[in-house]
């Protein structure tokens, strides 16, 4: 496979960083003072995985195009109609009424009140079964994590979850449920957690794979 790649000397950067993303494409990171030949032998060392990474980067791209005019929701399928002087995205039945022109950020808004309901309903049911409350709940736009669960109960979920098949949405809130009664990822959190989600393997291998295609 043939791909090209960027250089960028950073002050921060420490050693030699290879990285594959949508926006960037894939960039080698050099120290300041690091030579162009260093960038050369990295990219040779890193070539099946940078290979995979874009390979796994275009199947990722071409199912977001396939979706065409809709956007998952948990299971459902939402067909986007956008309606001239609307500002607000709202449902109806299996549509999505959105702004003429960039709808993102109505869809964005529509989602993450959307979250805030579906997660607390699976929130309440998961804790009542583990008998360990949860203190808050915080819906976020992370670009790196899913979710997250403090020491004191603060909940904190993606709200890009949603689309996701609800299995997977389903697994992530009982991983941080688990959380409240052991906060680390010993074996006996594992094991906690296989209790109450058997196939969590499949669920998290699932957001692994494609995480990166739950955009809007």
């Amino acid at each position: 496979m043939d791909f090209d790649y960027t250089v960028r000397h950073s002050d921060r950067a420490r050693r030699v960083r290879v990285t594959v993303d949508a926006a960037r494409g894939v960039e080698v990171v050099l120290p300041r003072r690091a030579g162009n030949r260093e960038a050369t032998a990295a990219v040779a060392e890193l070539r099946p995985w940078i290979e995979r990474r874009v390979a796994e980067l275009e199947r990722n791209q071409a199912a977001i195009a396939a979706r065409g005019d809709t956007l998952p929701y948990l299971d459902e399928s939402l067909r986007l109609v956008p309606q001239r002087g609307r500002t607000r995205a709202h449902r109806s039945g299996n549509e999505l009424l959105v702004p003429d022109g960039d709808a993102r950020p109505a869809i964005e808004r529509w989602y993450r009140r959307a979250a805030r309901k579906e997660i607390a309903l699976r929130l309440d049911g998961a804790t009542a079964a583990l008998g360990r409350p949860y203190r808050s709940l915080t819906i976020r736009a992370q670009r790196t994590r899913w979710a997250s669960c403090s020491p004191s109960g603060a909940m904190s979920f993606n709200w890009r979850l949603l689309l996701a098949p609800e299995p997977v949405l389903d697994y992530v809130v009982w991983h941080e449920v688990c959380h409240l009664q052991v906060m680390d990822h010993s074996a006996r959190f594992w094991a906690l957690l296989a209790r109450y989600c058997p196939d969590y393997k499949e669920r998290s291998r699932w957001l692994r794979r494609h995480g990166a295609t739950l955009v809007i």
